[in-house]
């Protein structure tokens, strides 16, 4: 089957940085599904993983954590789906993505794919639900107020991938007013548009321009970027007996500011439940299925602003190119082998 994939971890434009190659169809066990793959996402993760994280000698390392496709095979232990089954999901941290003609992934992590979206469209969403969907409702816990702070919630970082899915699931489900930040006119235009009731530019200093809103200390803050460069602003805007919570991966965290305040802190990975197997798997399978739901009704929308075809190194390179820039909006999606 055709994929991408590297040997050796590094930046991206060494020659083998990613390369097409021809790797044997994987059989499914278990609770696998065997899918045939329609189209993926690029994601952060595929970014850092590629410049930090070589294959086992001899083998090849396939990065690719969000997939739509049809399932043309289970394993014998698959309850819920059976071939020919429309599906997406974001796969598992630990096993090979999704960067090829066909992959493997356990049933229990997998949604239906919304039937009112394109392959490319689907595509879009599942990492990014996942990681905004447990944040607010896991994580945070939204959905439980913080006595007298208001209730708000600060995105940081509301044009990326996850920012862009969290908007929208803030403002469907929950009665939360959402400020985002985004720096410039063609970000902050999507970010209005997505539904925030408030956008700020984390160019500038954050705490002084959420002041300024005239609502009170929000309850709760999601940093989904940047975060050792707004953290004093962090500490100075949010709520007393807050809840923060944070995605990227700051070299240090100083977070001994927050202790004054009583703020609790709370780090999400959206891969932790597949990587431990946790009890609480399915979950995953669950919350993809509504968000399908949501899409479906017309509630949400597809966050892809970029498709490129095929799925081959060359357009991957690129899209990893558009990710490290850091001024990439939504998601970017490839389609088709």
């Amino acid at each position: 089957m055709k994929a991408v994939g590297y040997q050796t971890a590094g930046a991206r434009d060494r020659d083998d940085a990613l390369v097409d190659i021809d790797l044997p169809r994987p059989t499914p066990a278990g609770r696998d599904l065997l899918v045939e793959v329609a189209a993926i996402s690029v994601n952060p993760v595929d970014t850092k993983i590629r410049k930090a994280v070589s294959a086992e000698p001899g083998e090849w390392k396939v990065l690719g954590w969000d997939a739509v496709g049809k399932v043309v095979e289970t394993g014998p232990d698959v309850t819920d789906f059976q071939a020919g089954d429309e599906v997406f999901y974001a796969g598992s941290l630990i096993r090979p993505g999704a960067n090829s003609e066909f992959h493997l992934v356990d049933e229990r992590i997998v949604g239906r794919k919304p039937r009112t979206l394109s392959n490319a469209e689907a595509a879009a969403l599942p990492l990014t639900s996942i990681t905004a969907w447990e944040m607010l409702f896991d994580r945070l816990d939204v959905r439980r107020p913080v006595p007298g702070a208001a209730n708000a919630i600060l995105i940081i970082g509301g044009a990326g991938g996850v920012g862009s899915i969290a908007i929208q699931l803030a403002r469907v489900l929950t009665d939360l007013t959402v400020i985002t930040t985004a720096s410039r006119p063609e970000t902050q235009a999507w970010v209005r548009d997505l539904g925030a009731h408030h956008v700020i530019d984390h160019a500038k200093p954050i705490a002084a321009q959420v002041a300024e809103l005239g609502i009170g200390a929000p309850a709760f803050v999601f940093s989904t970027t940047e975060t050792h460069r707004h953290l004093n602003d962090i500490i100075a805007l949010i709520a007393p007996q807050g809840r923060f919570g944070l995605i990227d991966d700051p070299a240090s965290l100083d977070v001994l500011g927050f202790k004054r305040k009583a703020v609790s802190i709370h780090w999400e990975l959206m891969f932790t439940r597949p990587i431990f197997q946790t009890a609480d798997l399915a979950e995953q399978g669950k919350l993809l299925n509504a968000v399908s739901r949501l899409i479906d009704d017309g509630k949400i929308r597809t966050t892809v602003t970029e498709t490129l075809s095929p799925i081959n190194a060359a357009n991957l390179k690129k899209a990893h190119a558009l990710l490290e820039s850091g001024r990439s909006r939504g998601k970017v999606v490839l389609e088709t082998f």
